[in-house]
């Protein structure tokens, strides 16, 4: 391209806004082109450099996304399922690349997300880290080599201020490890147990949330059998991973066709 493609960030005054803000404004691949919060927010109208406690850097934060997206070439999102599924048709207008981080998403979104795709390049995924997205590779071959004499359990674990349950990075493993036995998540799932629930069915997938303190992301993938247990891990210790991972994907994107892809794709995994 003749210039650095513009990035805009969604939920600009988030933890993860603010992270890709810095990480785009130091970047030479990229430059920050529009920030866009909820309306009514205290940040409307204000410098976003100034907004974030430092010095002006040219970007006024809008809540007007179409406005933000004239001039852009990506838009970047970890937002709310309601808000990312308005984006991805917003986006798909203006042909940006939509790079989603957003967790929660329920059918009915997906099926949205599904539609903007056949107009734009849609990158979604539960978990934009490395890390992450080799263990689902990992999570998906394991379960397909053992039978359902294994167990499978996933436990996740996340800081107190987390709204969803269980984590998109672990529903993201349980879809893997459903696809490697050949099955139906949605008809193996098992959450949250409580009370006299009677012994484990054969072949479910089980899933379990802990929210404490400022913990940035664990997940364990749990094959139990009689006798032995492997257990395949993924510690999150800095969020800056997942900004890393969301950039690649918005550069990545570029010069690709419409649809809907992941961070398997992006990765070459």
């Amino acid at each position: 391209m003749a210039q650095m493609p513009g990035i805009v960030v969604t939920g600009a005054s988030g933890r993860m806004g603010q992270m890709l803000v810095k990480r785009i404004l130091v970047s030479d691949q990229m430059r920050l082109s529009g920030c866009v919060e909820r309306p009514g927010h205290a940040w409307i109208g204000q410098d976003i450099g100034q907004a974030m406690g430092g010095a002006p850097v040219g970007v006024i934060v809008t809540d007007d996304p179409l406005q933000a997206f004239v001039g852009a070439q990506a838009v970047i999102d970890f937002t709310a399922p309601a808000a990312s599924v308005e984006f991805a048709a917003l986006a798909a207008q203006a042909r940006l690349v939509h790079v989603i981080g957003t967790t929660g998403l329920q059918a009915e979104h997906h099926a949205r997300i599904d539609a903007a795709a056949r107009h734009a390049v849609i990158v979604q995924a539960g978990n934009m880290s490395l890390g992450v997205n080799l263990l689902t590779r990992l999570t998906q071959k394991v379960a397909q080599a053992l039978d359902a004499d294994w167990d499978i359990e996933i436990v996740e674990a996340h800081h107190n201020r987390k709204v969803d349950a269980p984590s998109g990075t672990a529903l993201m493993l349980g879809q893997a490890a459903a696809e490697g036995r050949g099955i139906s998540l949605d008809d193996a799932r098992v959450s949250g147990r409580d009370g006299i629930t009677g012994a484990r069915k054969r072949g479910t997938i089980g899933f379990s949330a802990i929210r404490g303190g400022d913990i940035v992301g664990e997940h364990d993938v749990i094959f139990a059998a009689p006798g032995e247990r492997i257990v395949l891990r993924h510690i999150a210790t800095d969020r800056e991973i997942f900004a890393r991972g969301a950039l690649k994907a918005a550069l990545w994107g570029q010069d690709k066709k419409p649809g809907r892809y992941s961070m398997m794709d992006v990765l070459g995994l």
